[in-house]
């Protein structure tokens, strides 16, 4: 499956403002620097694939997107505005969706229950079930995906169907810029994929998606602008028509480090079988039973 396949990310290109732009944002924990000097653009209509491993500071730039913390130094717009958010309640209400990897979902409540949590459609002082149940239907099936029974658990849906609940919620509530925590992290191979599709799905909706991944292929597959973090900077920032998934690869790895650890490899034969009687433990060799035994009828 190639990205072409999946996307046709090659011919696809946001419109030439960005709706969210980071400029030089950092931010300071006491004398820890979980981030420093990063500068990311986002536009309606492209994927934004953030990537980096564990510690590289991607949790804390999608904190300070969505409202939980605030910046220490550098600036964030949203549609040329210089932005501080409060509380994510206020990203929210300008249009910024965060769908994390829990994905904020009840699983004991019903999946239009689920749609509308905290946003209720009301007909005086009852709940208008049947305006809830339609429009979460036709939501779902914008995004491809089609649950007759909508009164079932969403505990009850599959990974990636629950992926897609919370994405067209964001989609249905005015969500013009949407992050996505690491969707496909603790997903298999096929349920993977579903979830990309619903990722170029959020695109062609309009929206800016900003995808945090630590998976190359994935963000190949559905990305088209690549940020790469280490150690809370920005060492690649690069759009998919300047670079191959190898490159791409090869970034995230860390380029030298992976060349050393291939070096290492290299002496590694591995047609080996070692013999569990022959590995020492704590600097003992195993006993040999088979031999103690014969000692002692020689004896």
């Amino acid at each position: 499956m190639s990205a072409t396949d999946v996307t046709g990310a090659d011919t696809v290109r946001g419109g030439d403002n960005p709706v969210l732009e980071l400029h030089d944002i950092g931010k300071s924990y006491g004398n820890v620097h979980a981030l420093r000097g990063v500068n990311i653009s986002v536009r309606q209509g492209e994927v934004t694939c953030v990537l980096g491993d564990n510690g590289a500071g991607k949790s804390t730039l999608i904190k300070i997107v969505a409202g939980l913390h605030d910046y220490t130094e550098g600036t964030m717009k949203f549609n040329g505005e210089v932005r501080h958010f409060a509380s994510p309640r206020v990203a929210q209400s300008i249009g910024i969706a965060t769908v994390y990897q829990d994905l904020a979902l009840a699983p004991l409540m019903s999946v239009w229950r689920n749609f509308f949590l905290a946003n209720e459609i009301r007909n005086g002082p009852f709940l208008d079930v049947a305006s809830m149940k339609r429009i979460c239907g036709e939501e779902l099936t914008k995004m491809g995906i089609v649950i007759p029974d909508l009164d079932r658990p969403v505990g009850g849906l599959s990974g990636g169907q629950r992926q897609c609940v919370a994405i067209a919620r964001a989609i249905y509530f005015g969500a013009r810029v949407v992050i996505l925590d690491e969707p496909t992290a603790a997903l298999g191979v096929k349920q993977s994929g579903v979830v990309l599709k619903y990722v170029v799905a959020a695109r062609d909706a309009g929206l800016g998606v900003i995808f945090i991944t630590h998976n190359p292929h994935h963000a190949f597959l559905v990305g088209n602008h690549f940020v790469i973090l280490k150690l809370g900077r920005v060492v690649l920032d690069a759009h998919r028509d300047e670079l191959t998934l190898e490159q791409l690869t090869a970034e995230m790895a860390g380029g030298q480090e992976l060349a050393e650890l291939s070096h290492e490899l290299r002496a590694v034969d591995p047609a080996k079988v070692v013999s569990p009687h022959s590995v020492e433990h704590g600097g003992v060799a195993a006993p040999d039973v088979q031999g103690d035994a014969r000692a002692a009828r020689e004896i």
